[in-house]
C-alpha cells in the first residue's frame, strides 16, 4: 500500500505544511509507504525562476528581476528581518516577479494568492472547469513533469490533496484533472480546512462526483487510516517533517508549525466558524505536546514554533512555562485571567513566548456579551498591560460591523 500527499499552490511559503506532516507521522507510525510533495513551495520557485518575460516595462519590475537571486537568499537570511523596510522590499520584489511572470498566462499569482482569469474558486462549476482544462493552469508545466515522475516512481494506490484555502482551490482541481486523465486508476482523496467547511454546510451536495473519489473532513489522521484499513483509536501522532525541504522555506531558519489541539476549548463565540461547523474540540495532552516539541526540536532545530491552535489553552501554557523546549514560540490565545498575572506573563516570556494573537473583537462590553465572547474589557486591558510589561508582543484582532454591533456602539468603540 502506498500514498502520495500533496500540498498544492498557493499558500504562504514561510513554513512547511502542517497538515501533510501530521498525516505523515500517522502513516509512518503504522509503516505505510508514503511520499510528501510541497507543490506550493516548488511551484512558486518554478515560477520565480521562469524565463524573464519580454518587455517587463517599468523600472521596479526590471530591478525585481535583476535582484531575484539576491532576494531569494535574503528572504531566508536573518539580515532581511532586522529592518522592516528591507523585508518589505524583498517581499514586494518577489511578488512583482510572480505578477509579471503569471500575467502572460492569464493569472495573478502572489506569495499568498492565486487568481485565474474567468474562474472563481467560489463556484464549483469553475473548479470542475479547472480540472477539465488543467493545461491552462500556470503551474501545469511544473506538475506535468514533477507529479508524473513521482507517481511513476512510487506507484501509489492513492493520492491525497490538502486543500485548506481558496487560493489553493483552482490549482488543486487542475492537478486532480491531470491525475485523472494521465493516471485513471489512481484514487484521489481531498481533505483540509476548506473541505471541512464545505462538508459542514447543510447545502453540501457533492458536485465533484467523478472528479474526487473521497473527501475527508476535519483532522485527517483517523479518517485516512480508516480508509486504508487501519483503526487508530483516536491516537495522537508526532508530526514528521523530515520528508519536506525544511531548509528551502522563505524564512530565516526552520519555522515549526504545531497543533496542540483541534477545535476551540471555548467554542461559544457566535461569529466563529469553529462553532458554525460543529468542530469537535480534541486537545492533545500537555505532556504529549511537550514530548513532541522536544523530539521535533532535536530533529529539525527550529528557530521558531508556530502554534496553530484556534486558542492555546491555559493548561498547555502552564506546561510550556514549566517544561517548554526553550525555543521562541507564538500562537493564538484567548484573553484569560492568567494574562492579568504579571508573574505568569513573565514565566511565559521565559518559556520562549514572543507573541500572542488575541481576538478581543470589540471595545464595547455589550457587543462582547452578545457575541458570547466570555471576556470583559477590564480583563483585556489588564492582560495587555501585563503582557507588554513582560515583553510579549500582542497582535490584536478587532471585528467591526457584526450583527451584535449597532452604529452607536461602533462610534463608542474605543
Amino acid at each position: 500500500m502506498s500514498i502520495i500527499l500533496v500540498h498544492p499552490p498557493v499558500s504562504k511559503p514561510g513554513e512547511p505544511p502542517a497538515g501533510i506532516a501530521r498525516l505523515s507521522g500517522a502513516l509512518k507510525f503504522h509503516g505505510i509507504k508514503h511520499s510528501l510533495l510541497d507543490a506550493n513551495l516548488e511551484g512558486l520557485l518554478y515560477l520565480l525562476k521562469s524565463p524573464k518575460p519580454d518587455n517587463v516595462g517599468d523600472v521596479w519590475s526590471g530591478r525585481s528581476f535583476r535582484n531575484l537571486d539576491k532576494n531569494l537568499e535574503l528572504i531566508k537570511s536573518p539580515g532581511a528581518y532586522l529592518r522592516i523596510d528591507r523585508y518589505k522590499r524583498v517581499v514586494r520584489d518577489l511578488g512583482r516577479v510572480l505578477e509579471k511572470v503569471s500575467k502572460a498566462y492569464g493569472a495573478d499569482v502572489g506569495l499568498a494568492n492565486y487568481q485565474q482569469d474567468g474562474l472563481s474558486p467560489l463556484r464549483s462549476a469553475d473548479l470542475i472547469i479547472s480540472a477539465e482544462q488543467f493545461e491552462k493552469n500556470i503551474f501545469y508545466p511544473y506538475f506535468r513533469t514533477r507529479l508524473a515522475a513521482l507517481i511513476h516512481q512510487e506507484q501509489p494506490e492513492w493520492i491525497g490533496f490538502s486543500l485548506n484555502y481558496l487560493s489553493q482551490a483552482l490549482c488543486t482541481f487542475a492537478m486532480i484533472g491531470f491525475v485523472k486523465r494521465e493516471f485513471p486508476g489512481l484514487k484521489v482523496i481531498v481533505g483540509g480546512g476548506l473541505v471541512t467547511s464545505w462538508l459542514s454546510s447543510p447545502l453540501w451536495r457533492d458536485p465533484f462526483s467523478g472528479v474526487v473519489d473521497q473527501f475527508i473532513p476535519g483532522p485527517g489522521e483517523e479518517n485516512l487510516l480508516s480508509l486504508l484499513g487501519i483503526s487508530d483509536q483516536e491516537r495522537t501522532y508526532t508530526p514528521d517533517y523530515q520528508a519536506l525541504p525544511i531548509e528551502d522555506y522563505f524564512s530565516p531558519g526552520f519555522v515549526l508549525p504545531y497543533s496542540g489541539s483541534t477545535g476551540c476549548y471555548w467554542n461559544r463565540c457566535t461569529f466563529c466558524p469553529e462553532k458554525a461547523e460543529g468542530t469537535r474540540y480534541l486537545p492533545i495532552p500537555p505532556e504529549k505536546v511537550i514530548s513532541d516539541l522536544h523530539v521535533l526540536k532535536e530533529d529539525s532545530s527550529p528557530v521558531l514554533i508556530h502554534f496553530l491552535d484556534s486558542a492555546v489553552r491555559p493548561s498547555l501554557m502552564e506546561a510550556l512555562s514549566d517544561e517548554g523546549p526553550s525555543v521562541p514560540w507564538y500562537g493564538f490565545a484567548r484573553i484569560s485571567r492568567q494574562f492579568t498575572d504579571p508573574d505568569f506573563c513573565l514565566s511565559l516570556k521565559r518559556s520562549g513566548c514572543v507573541m500572542l494573537q488575541l481576538g478581543i473583537e470589540s471595545g464595547d462590553q455589550t457587543v462582547l456579551d452578545k457575541m458570547e465572547k466570555g471576556i470583559s474589557i477590564k480583563m483585556a486591558s489588564q492582560a495587555l498591560k501585563a503582557l507588554k510589561k513582560a515583553g510579549i508582543t500582542t497582535y490584536v484582532y478587532l471585528i467591526f460591523g457584526t450583527p451584535a454591533e449597532n452604529l452607536k456602539e461602533r462610534k463608542e468603540d474605543p
